[in-house]
Protein backbone atom coordinates (compact mmCIF):
# COMPACT_ATOMS: atom_id res chain seq x y z
CA UNK A 1 0.00 0.00 0.00
CA UNK A 2 1.81 3.32 -1.07
CA UNK A 3 1.74 6.51 0.95
CA UNK A 4 -1.43 8.43 -1.08
CA UNK A 5 -3.49 4.95 -0.44
CA UNK A 6 -2.58 5.39 3.07
CA UNK A 7 -3.53 9.02 3.29
CA UNK A 8 -6.77 8.80 1.63
CA UNK A 9 -7.86 6.42 4.15
CA UNK A 10 -7.26 8.96 6.69
CA UNK A 11 -10.55 10.83 6.25
CA UNK A 12 -8.80 14.17 5.75
CA UNK A 13 -7.41 14.51 9.37
CA UNK A 14 -5.19 11.74 9.90
CA UNK A 15 -8.04 9.13 11.52
CA UNK A 16 -7.90 5.99 10.16
CA UNK A 17 -11.48 4.85 9.36
CA UNK A 18 -13.07 2.26 12.25
CA UNK A 19 -11.08 4.84 15.01
CA UNK A 20 -13.31 7.66 16.61
CA UNK A 21 -13.73 10.88 14.60
CA UNK A 22 -11.01 13.13 15.77
CA UNK A 23 -11.16 17.30 15.01
CA UNK A 24 -8.27 18.70 13.45
CA UNK A 25 -6.10 20.53 15.88
CA UNK A 26 -7.28 23.30 17.70
CA UNK A 27 -10.96 22.08 17.10
CA UNK A 28 -13.28 20.02 18.97
CA UNK A 29 -12.87 21.57 22.53
CA UNK A 30 -10.64 19.29 25.21
CA UNK A 31 -9.94 16.39 22.87
CA UNK A 32 -5.91 16.23 23.62
CA UNK A 33 -4.87 15.56 20.00
CA UNK A 34 -0.97 15.46 18.35
CA UNK A 35 -0.06 17.80 15.64
CA UNK A 36 -1.49 15.22 12.90
CA UNK A 37 -5.28 15.11 14.51
CA UNK A 38 -4.91 11.56 16.17
CA UNK A 39 -4.83 10.83 19.87
CA UNK A 40 -2.07 11.93 22.17
CA UNK A 41 0.59 9.32 21.99
CA UNK A 42 1.80 8.82 25.30
CA UNK A 43 4.61 5.99 24.62
CA UNK A 44 7.75 5.86 26.39
CA UNK A 45 11.30 4.56 26.26
CA UNK A 46 10.00 1.86 28.42
CA UNK A 47 6.93 1.17 26.30
CA UNK A 48 9.21 0.95 23.27
CA UNK A 49 11.89 -1.20 24.97
CA UNK A 50 8.80 -3.61 26.36
CA UNK A 51 7.51 -3.92 22.28
CA UNK A 52 11.19 -4.62 21.40
CA UNK A 53 11.64 -6.92 23.80
CA UNK A 54 8.70 -8.79 22.80
CA UNK A 55 9.29 -8.94 19.28
CA UNK A 56 13.44 -9.63 19.72
CA UNK A 57 13.52 -11.98 22.89
CA UNK A 58 11.19 -14.22 21.42
CA UNK A 59 11.84 -18.48 20.45
CA UNK A 60 14.86 -17.34 18.63
CA UNK A 61 16.53 -17.31 22.31
CA UNK A 62 16.00 -20.68 22.72
CA UNK A 63 17.93 -22.10 19.34
CA UNK A 64 20.36 -20.20 19.87
CA UNK A 65 22.99 -22.81 21.87
CA UNK A 66 22.33 -25.25 18.69
CA UNK A 67 23.28 -22.15 16.72
CA UNK A 68 26.75 -21.81 18.87
CA UNK A 69 27.24 -25.52 18.34
CA UNK A 70 27.17 -25.25 14.78
CA UNK A 71 29.97 -22.19 14.84
CA UNK A 72 31.62 -22.88 17.11
CA UNK A 73 33.53 -21.26 20.48
CA UNK A 74 34.63 -18.52 17.86
CA UNK A 75 32.54 -17.62 15.40
CA UNK A 76 29.22 -18.40 17.14
CA UNK A 77 29.64 -15.45 20.00
CA UNK A 78 31.87 -13.06 17.31
CA UNK A 79 28.72 -13.49 15.28
CA UNK A 80 25.82 -13.06 17.65
CA UNK A 81 27.89 -9.42 18.76
CA UNK A 82 28.05 -8.62 14.81
CA UNK A 83 24.22 -8.94 14.67
CA UNK A 84 23.55 -6.92 17.39
CA UNK A 85 26.04 -4.14 16.12
CA UNK A 86 23.97 -4.09 12.59
CA UNK A 87 20.97 -4.56 14.05
CA UNK A 88 21.63 -1.05 16.60
CA UNK A 89 23.28 1.01 13.84
CA UNK A 90 20.65 0.06 11.26
CA UNK A 91 18.01 0.48 13.55
CA UNK A 92 18.88 4.20 14.57
CA UNK A 93 18.94 4.84 10.81
CA UNK A 94 15.34 3.37 9.72
CA UNK A 95 14.17 5.47 13.36
CA UNK A 96 15.32 8.75 11.31
CA UNK A 97 13.08 8.14 8.60
CA UNK A 98 10.06 8.66 10.84
CA UNK A 99 9.26 11.66 9.98
CA UNK A 100 10.26 13.45 6.79
CA UNK A 101 11.57 16.87 7.17
CA UNK A 102 12.32 18.07 10.45
CA UNK A 103 12.61 15.16 13.28
CA UNK A 104 9.68 17.28 15.67
CA UNK A 105 7.80 19.41 13.20
CA UNK A 106 7.88 17.00 10.20
CA UNK A 107 5.44 14.70 8.74
CA UNK A 108 5.07 11.55 10.34
CA UNK A 109 5.35 8.08 8.38
CA UNK A 110 3.00 5.77 10.47
CA UNK A 111 4.40 2.65 8.62
CA UNK A 112 7.66 1.20 7.51
CA UNK A 113 6.25 1.74 3.74
CA UNK A 114 4.92 5.20 4.71
CA UNK A 115 8.85 5.69 5.68
CA UNK A 116 10.24 4.28 2.50
CA UNK A 117 7.71 6.22 -0.04
CA UNK A 118 9.09 9.14 1.29
CA UNK A 119 12.43 8.75 0.48
CA UNK A 120 12.88 5.93 -2.23
CA UNK A 121 10.55 5.14 -5.55
CA UNK A 122 7.51 3.34 -6.09
CA UNK A 123 9.11 -0.30 -7.02
CA UNK A 124 11.38 -0.24 -3.67
CA UNK A 125 8.37 0.24 -1.67
CA UNK A 126 6.75 -2.39 -3.34
CA UNK A 127 9.34 -4.87 -3.14
CA UNK A 128 9.22 -3.28 1.12
CA UNK A 129 5.57 -4.59 1.46
CA UNK A 130 6.21 -8.43 0.39
CA UNK A 131 9.58 -8.65 2.08
CA UNK A 132 7.82 -6.85 5.10
CA UNK A 133 4.11 -8.78 4.48
CA UNK A 134 5.73 -11.91 3.99
CA UNK A 135 8.00 -11.61 6.78
CA UNK A 136 5.00 -10.76 9.60
CA UNK A 137 2.80 -13.30 8.26
CA UNK A 138 5.68 -15.97 8.23
CA UNK A 139 6.61 -15.02 11.95
CA UNK A 140 2.95 -15.48 12.91
CA UNK A 141 2.94 -19.11 11.79
CA UNK A 142 6.02 -19.80 13.15
CA UNK A 143 5.21 -18.23 16.62
CA UNK A 144 1.98 -20.83 16.77
CA UNK A 145 4.29 -23.74 15.96
CA UNK A 146 6.48 -22.77 18.68
CA UNK A 147 3.64 -22.08 21.25
CA UNK A 148 2.38 -25.56 20.71
CA UNK A 149 5.96 -27.00 20.70
CA UNK A 150 6.20 -25.64 24.48
CA UNK A 151 2.28 -26.39 25.53
CA UNK A 152 3.15 -29.94 24.18
CA UNK A 153 6.52 -30.05 26.02
CA UNK A 154 4.78 -29.75 29.45
CA UNK A 155 2.84 -32.99 29.11
CA UNK A 156 6.09 -34.47 28.17
CA UNK A 157 8.02 -33.32 31.07
CA UNK A 158 5.09 -34.61 33.16
CA UNK A 159 5.88 -38.04 31.23
CA UNK A 160 8.50 -37.93 31.96
CA UNK A 161 9.01 -37.21 35.25
CA UNK A 162 6.19 -39.88 36.06
CA UNK A 163 7.31 -42.65 33.61
CA UNK A 164 10.91 -42.24 33.25
CA UNK A 165 13.02 -40.56 30.62
CA UNK A 166 12.74 -44.24 28.30
CA UNK A 167 9.07 -43.35 27.84
CA UNK A 168 7.03 -42.74 24.62
CA UNK A 169 6.09 -39.47 25.54
CA UNK A 170 5.33 -38.07 21.95
CA UNK A 171 2.20 -35.73 21.66
CA UNK A 172 0.71 -34.15 18.42
CA UNK A 173 1.09 -30.97 18.27
CA UNK A 174 -1.85 -30.06 15.53
CA UNK A 175 -4.65 -29.64 18.72
CA UNK A 176 -2.30 -27.64 21.28
CA UNK A 177 -2.17 -25.28 17.60
CA UNK A 178 -5.67 -24.61 17.10
CA UNK A 179 -6.20 -24.11 20.63
CA UNK A 180 -3.48 -20.96 20.46
CA UNK A 181 -5.34 -19.87 17.39
CA UNK A 182 -8.75 -19.95 19.26
CA UNK A 183 -6.93 -17.75 21.89
CA UNK A 184 -5.29 -15.26 18.90
CA UNK A 185 -8.81 -14.90 17.72
CA UNK A 186 -9.82 -12.93 20.48
CA UNK A 187 -6.66 -10.88 21.41
CA UNK A 188 -6.82 -9.85 17.36
CA UNK A 189 -10.26 -7.73 18.56
CA UNK A 190 -7.84 -5.36 19.92
CA UNK A 191 -8.53 -2.24 17.27
CA UNK A 192 -4.57 -1.37 16.93
CA UNK A 193 -0.94 -1.12 18.63
CA UNK A 194 -1.76 1.43 20.99
CA UNK A 195 -4.07 -0.38 23.08
CA UNK A 196 -1.65 -3.53 23.62
CA UNK A 197 1.40 -1.89 25.49
CA UNK A 198 0.44 -3.86 28.87
CA UNK A 199 0.22 -7.36 26.57
CA UNK A 200 3.26 -6.23 25.79
CA UNK A 201 4.44 -5.44 28.92
CA UNK A 202 3.29 -8.56 30.26
CA UNK A 203 5.39 -10.77 27.32
CA UNK A 204 8.59 -9.00 28.10
CA UNK A 205 8.33 -10.15 31.81
CA UNK A 206 7.55 -13.61 30.26
CA UNK A 207 10.98 -13.05 27.98
CA UNK A 208 12.69 -12.62 30.93
CA UNK A 209 11.48 -15.31 33.40
CA UNK A 210 12.29 -18.10 30.97
CA UNK A 211 15.34 -17.18 28.94
CA UNK A 212 16.42 -16.43 32.81
CA UNK A 213 15.38 -20.07 33.49
CA UNK A 214 17.14 -21.71 30.58
CA UNK A 215 20.40 -19.67 31.69
CA UNK A 216 20.28 -20.88 35.07
CA UNK A 217 19.58 -24.50 34.32
CA UNK A 218 22.59 -24.34 31.67
CA UNK A 219 24.99 -23.00 34.07
CA UNK A 220 23.70 -25.48 36.67
CA UNK A 221 24.40 -28.36 33.90
CA UNK A 222 27.93 -26.82 33.59
CA UNK A 223 28.63 -26.67 36.95
CA UNK A 224 27.10 -30.23 37.89
CA UNK A 225 28.09 -32.09 34.66
CA UNK A 226 27.88 -34.36 32.75
CA UNK A 227 28.60 -31.58 29.84
CA UNK A 228 28.79 -32.29 26.35
CA UNK A 229 32.36 -31.71 23.97
CA UNK A 230 32.60 -28.64 22.48
CA UNK A 231 34.78 -27.38 20.19
CA UNK A 232 36.26 -23.77 18.90
CA UNK A 233 34.56 -24.47 15.62
CA UNK A 234 31.62 -26.08 16.43
CA UNK A 235 30.25 -30.02 15.28
CA UNK A 236 32.90 -31.70 14.06
CA UNK A 237 33.50 -33.54 10.48
CA UNK A 238 33.30 -37.27 10.24
CA UNK A 239 31.68 -37.21 14.06
CA UNK A 240 28.84 -35.32 14.24
CA UNK A 241 28.52 -34.31 10.49
CA UNK A 242 29.31 -35.27 6.97
CA UNK A 243 31.02 -32.29 4.84
CA UNK A 244 27.92 -30.93 3.30
CA UNK A 245 25.73 -31.06 6.95
CA UNK A 246 28.42 -28.82 8.26
CA UNK A 247 27.93 -26.00 5.42
CA UNK A 248 24.10 -26.49 5.16
CA UNK A 249 23.69 -26.24 9.46
CA UNK A 250 26.40 -23.23 9.56
CA UNK A 251 24.53 -21.91 7.02
CA UNK A 252 20.95 -21.88 8.87
CA UNK A 253 22.77 -21.30 12.02
CA UNK A 254 22.94 -17.76 10.82
CA UNK A 255 19.51 -17.62 9.64
CA UNK A 256 18.82 -18.51 13.63
CA UNK A 257 20.49 -16.19 14.85
CA UNK A 258 18.97 -13.19 12.26
CA UNK A 259 15.79 -14.23 13.52
CA UNK A 260 16.73 -13.62 16.94
CA UNK A 261 16.97 -9.99 16.44
CA UNK A 262 14.66 -9.34 14.02
CA UNK A 263 12.24 -6.30 14.77
CA UNK A 264 12.72 -3.96 12.00
CA UNK A 265 9.78 -4.36 10.25
CA UNK A 266 7.21 -3.17 12.91
CA UNK A 267 9.97 -0.25 14.47
CA UNK A 268 7.94 2.62 12.53
CA UNK A 269 4.95 1.30 13.81
CA UNK A 270 6.32 0.72 17.56
CA UNK A 271 7.75 4.38 16.80
CA UNK A 272 4.17 5.61 15.85
CA UNK A 273 3.27 4.79 19.72
CA UNK A 274 6.37 7.02 21.34
CA UNK A 275 4.70 10.78 23.06
CA UNK A 276 6.56 13.78 21.50
CA UNK A 277 8.23 16.32 23.05
CA UNK A 278 11.09 14.85 22.43
CA UNK A 279 11.44 13.99 19.24
CA UNK A 280 10.49 10.56 18.70
CA UNK A 281 13.66 9.17 17.06
CA UNK A 282 15.80 10.25 20.46
CA UNK A 283 13.50 8.08 22.29
CA UNK A 284 13.35 4.98 19.86
CA UNK A 285 17.39 5.55 19.98
CA UNK A 286 17.38 5.30 23.37
CA UNK A 287 14.84 2.32 23.17
CA UNK A 288 16.96 0.20 21.02
CA UNK A 289 19.88 0.88 22.61
CA UNK A 290 18.38 -0.83 25.73
CA UNK A 291 16.07 -3.32 23.97
CA UNK A 292 19.04 -4.65 22.11
CA UNK A 293 21.77 -4.38 24.50
CA UNK A 294 19.87 -6.29 26.90
CA UNK A 295 18.50 -9.21 24.44
CA UNK A 296 22.30 -9.62 23.61
CA UNK A 297 22.92 -10.18 26.75
CA UNK A 298 20.55 -12.74 27.50
CA UNK A 299 21.50 -14.26 23.96
CA UNK A 300 25.21 -14.57 24.74
CA UNK A 301 24.08 -16.38 28.34
CA UNK A 302 22.20 -18.61 26.50
CA UNK A 303 23.89 -19.54 23.23
CA UNK A 304 27.11 -19.51 25.41
CA UNK A 305 26.06 -21.51 28.53
CA UNK A 306 23.53 -23.74 26.45
CA UNK A 307 26.51 -25.15 23.62
CA UNK A 308 28.96 -25.45 27.19
CA UNK A 309 26.38 -27.41 28.78
CA UNK A 310 25.20 -29.52 26.08
CA UNK A 311 27.51 -29.12 23.94
CA UNK A 312 27.90 -30.20 19.92
CA UNK A 313 24.76 -31.80 21.09
CA UNK A 314 22.99 -29.06 21.43
CA UNK A 315 19.05 -28.96 21.01
CA UNK A 316 17.20 -26.91 18.17
CA UNK A 317 15.19 -25.42 21.41
CA UNK A 318 17.05 -25.99 24.77
CA UNK A 319 13.76 -26.02 27.07
CA UNK A 320 11.50 -28.01 24.72
CA UNK A 321 14.28 -30.22 23.21
CA UNK A 322 14.75 -32.09 26.29
CA UNK A 323 18.18 -31.26 26.96
CA UNK A 324 16.74 -30.76 30.43
CA UNK A 325 14.18 -33.00 32.23
CA UNK A 326 14.49 -31.58 35.82
CA UNK A 327 13.02 -29.69 38.03
CA UNK A 328 10.10 -30.88 35.61
CA UNK A 329 8.28 -27.91 37.63
CA UNK A 330 10.21 -25.29 36.43
CA UNK A 331 10.53 -26.20 33.07
CA UNK A 332 6.61 -26.58 33.14
CA UNK A 333 6.76 -23.00 33.91
CA UNK A 334 9.39 -21.51 31.43
CA UNK A 335 7.23 -23.17 29.06
CA UNK A 336 4.00 -21.38 30.40
CA UNK A 337 6.36 -18.39 30.07
CA UNK A 338 7.28 -19.02 26.39
CA UNK A 339 3.26 -19.62 25.27
CA UNK A 340 2.28 -16.35 27.31
CA UNK A 341 4.94 -14.57 25.57
CA UNK A 342 4.13 -16.04 22.02
CA UNK A 343 0.71 -14.65 22.96
CA UNK A 344 1.23 -11.06 22.78
CA UNK A 345 4.11 -11.62 20.48
CA UNK A 346 1.89 -12.78 17.39
CA UNK A 347 -0.11 -9.37 18.25
CA UNK A 348 3.05 -7.56 18.01
CA UNK A 349 3.98 -9.19 14.37
CA UNK A 350 0.43 -9.21 12.97
CA UNK A 351 -1.23 -5.42 13.68
CA UNK A 352 0.39 -3.96 11.34
CA UNK A 353 -0.86 -6.39 8.99
CA UNK A 354 -4.50 -5.85 10.33
CA UNK A 355 -3.76 -2.03 9.87
CA UNK A 356 -2.60 -1.92 6.43
CA UNK A 357 -5.26 -4.52 5.19
CA UNK A 358 -8.54 -2.81 6.87
CA UNK A 359 -6.95 1.01 6.13
CA UNK A 360 -7.12 -0.17 2.43
CA UNK A 361 -10.19 -1.57 2.71
CA UNK A 362 -11.88 2.14 4.44
CA UNK A 363 -10.16 3.98 1.11
CA UNK A 364 -11.50 1.19 -1.75
CA UNK A 365 -14.93 0.86 -0.18
CA UNK A 366 -15.19 4.03 2.50
CA UNK A 367 -19.10 4.22 1.82
CA UNK A 368 -19.51 0.96 3.23
CA UNK A 369 -21.03 -0.01 6.62
CA UNK A 370 -19.99 -3.10 6.58
CA UNK A 371 -16.30 -2.12 6.70
CA UNK A 372 -16.39 1.24 8.33
CA UNK A 373 -19.34 1.15 10.84
CA UNK A 374 -18.31 0.70 14.38
CA UNK A 375 -21.13 -0.62 17.15
CA UNK A 376 -20.52 -0.05 20.80
CA UNK A 377 -20.95 -2.61 23.08
CA UNK A 378 -21.39 -2.71 26.58
CA UNK A 379 -20.82 -5.45 29.33
CA UNK A 380 -21.20 -4.39 32.57
CA UNK A 381 -18.46 -1.75 33.08
CA UNK A 382 -16.50 -3.14 30.11
CA UNK A 383 -17.22 -0.95 26.75
CA UNK A 384 -15.95 -1.59 23.90
CA UNK A 385 -16.66 -1.13 20.07
CA UNK A 386 -17.55 -4.07 17.36
CA UNK A 387 -16.46 -3.43 13.77
CA UNK A 388 -18.04 -6.51 11.64
CA UNK A 389 -15.28 -6.42 8.99
CA UNK A 390 -12.55 -6.49 11.78
CA UNK A 391 -14.32 -9.47 13.81
CA UNK A 392 -14.36 -11.40 10.20
CA UNK A 393 -11.36 -10.60 8.15
CA UNK A 394 -9.00 -11.25 11.89
CA UNK A 395 -10.23 -14.06 12.38
CA UNK A 396 -9.74 -15.72 9.28
CA UNK A 397 -5.97 -14.64 9.02
CA UNK A 398 -5.56 -16.52 12.38
CA UNK A 399 -7.34 -19.50 11.30
CA UNK A 400 -5.47 -19.15 8.11
CA UNK A 401 -2.15 -19.07 9.98
CA UNK A 402 -2.84 -21.87 12.20
CA UNK A 403 -3.42 -24.25 9.29
CA UNK A 404 -0.24 -23.22 7.68
CA UNK A 405 1.22 -23.36 10.92
CA UNK A 406 -0.57 -27.14 11.03
CA UNK A 407 1.35 -27.98 8.09
CA UNK A 408 4.99 -26.42 7.99
CA UNK A 409 5.98 -27.95 12.23
CA UNK A 410 9.70 -27.67 11.44
CA UNK A 411 11.03 -25.67 13.67
CA UNK A 412 15.00 -24.53 13.08
CA UNK A 413 14.11 -24.30 9.55
CA UNK A 414 11.37 -21.91 9.57
CA UNK A 415 13.30 -19.84 12.04
CA UNK A 416 16.31 -19.50 9.54
CA UNK A 417 14.29 -19.00 6.92
CA UNK A 418 12.34 -16.52 8.26
CA UNK A 419 15.31 -14.75 9.65
CA UNK A 420 16.88 -14.89 6.15
CA UNK A 421 14.00 -13.10 3.79
CA UNK A 422 13.70 -10.66 6.57
CA UNK A 423 17.12 -9.63 7.70
CA UNK A 424 18.81 -8.07 4.65
CA UNK A 425 16.07 -6.08 3.02
CA UNK A 426 14.46 -4.93 6.14
CA UNK A 427 17.41 -4.59 8.87
CA UNK A 428 19.72 -3.44 6.23
CA UNK A 429 19.30 -2.45 2.51
CA UNK A 430 16.32 0.37 3.27
CA UNK A 431 17.41 1.64 6.24
CA UNK A 432 20.97 2.41 4.53
CA UNK A 433 19.11 3.78 1.22
CA UNK A 434 16.87 5.71 3.02
CA UNK A 435 19.45 7.48 5.25
CA UNK A 436 21.43 7.77 1.96
CA UNK A 437 18.96 9.71 -0.13
CA UNK A 438 17.83 11.87 3.35
CA UNK A 439 21.73 12.78 3.88
CA UNK A 440 22.25 13.44 0.65
CA UNK A 441 25.28 11.10 0.25
CA UNK A 442 27.13 11.09 -2.88
CA UNK A 443 27.85 8.23 -4.38
CA UNK A 444 31.64 6.78 -4.32
CA UNK A 445 32.34 8.71 -1.65
CA UNK A 446 33.78 7.03 1.81
CA UNK A 447 30.75 6.72 3.45
CA UNK A 448 28.98 5.96 0.43
CA UNK A 449 31.02 3.17 -0.24
CA UNK A 450 30.92 1.79 3.47
CA UNK A 451 27.71 1.36 3.84
CA UNK A 452 27.33 -0.19 0.12
CA UNK A 453 29.75 -2.70 1.36
CA UNK A 454 27.88 -3.12 4.92
CA UNK A 455 24.92 -3.39 2.67
CA UNK A 456 26.09 -6.33 0.13
CA UNK A 457 27.54 -8.45 3.15
CA UNK A 458 24.72 -8.98 4.83
CA UNK A 459 23.12 -9.91 1.62
CA UNK A 460 25.21 -12.55 1.71
CA UNK A 461 24.94 -13.39 4.99
CA UNK A 462 21.47 -14.02 4.37
CA UNK A 463 21.54 -15.82 0.91
CA UNK A 464 23.70 -18.55 2.34
CA UNK A 465 21.26 -18.19 5.63
CA UNK A 466 18.25 -18.91 3.21
CA UNK A 467 19.63 -21.28 1.23
CA UNK A 468 20.60 -23.55 4.19
CA UNK A 469 17.14 -23.01 6.00
CA UNK A 470 15.52 -24.33 2.35
CA UNK A 471 17.78 -27.50 2.47
CA UNK A 472 16.97 -27.91 6.01
CA UNK A 473 12.83 -27.95 5.12
CA UNK A 474 13.55 -29.97 2.17
CA UNK A 475 15.19 -32.58 4.30
CA UNK A 476 12.45 -31.90 7.30
CA UNK A 477 9.54 -32.97 4.37
CA UNK A 478 10.85 -36.38 3.54
CA UNK A 479 10.50 -37.74 6.69
CA UNK A 480 6.84 -35.85 7.56
CA UNK A 481 3.41 -37.01 7.18
CA UNK A 482 0.78 -34.29 7.70
CA UNK A 483 -1.22 -34.56 10.79
CA UNK A 484 0.95 -37.74 12.18
CA UNK A 485 4.22 -36.59 13.12
CA UNK A 486 4.60 -35.85 17.24
CA UNK A 487 7.09 -33.79 18.78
Amino acid sequence: MTKDVEMAARNGNGAVAGDAYLPPPGQGGDVDMDDDGKHRRTGTVWTASAHIITAVIGSGVLSLAWATAQLGWVVGPVTLLLFAAITYYTSGLLADCYRTGDQVTGKRNYTYMDAVASYLSRWQVLTCGVFQYVNLVGTTIGYTITASISTAAINKANCFHKNGREADCGVYDSMYMVVFGVVQIFFSQVPNFHDLWWLSILAAIMSFTYASIAVGLSLAQVISGPTGKTSLTGTEVGVDVDSAEKIWLAFQALGDIAFAYSYSMILIEIQDTVKCPPAENKTMKKATLLGVSTTTAFYMLCGCLGYAAFGNGAKGNILTGFGFYEPYWLIDFANVCIVVHLVGAYQVFCQPIFSAVETYAAWRWPNAGFITREHPVSAGKVRFSLNMFRLTWRTAFVIVSTVLAILMPFFNDILGFLGAIGFWPLTVYFPVEMYIRQRQIQKYTTRWMALQTLSFLCFLVSLAAAVGSIEGVTESLKHYVPFKTKS
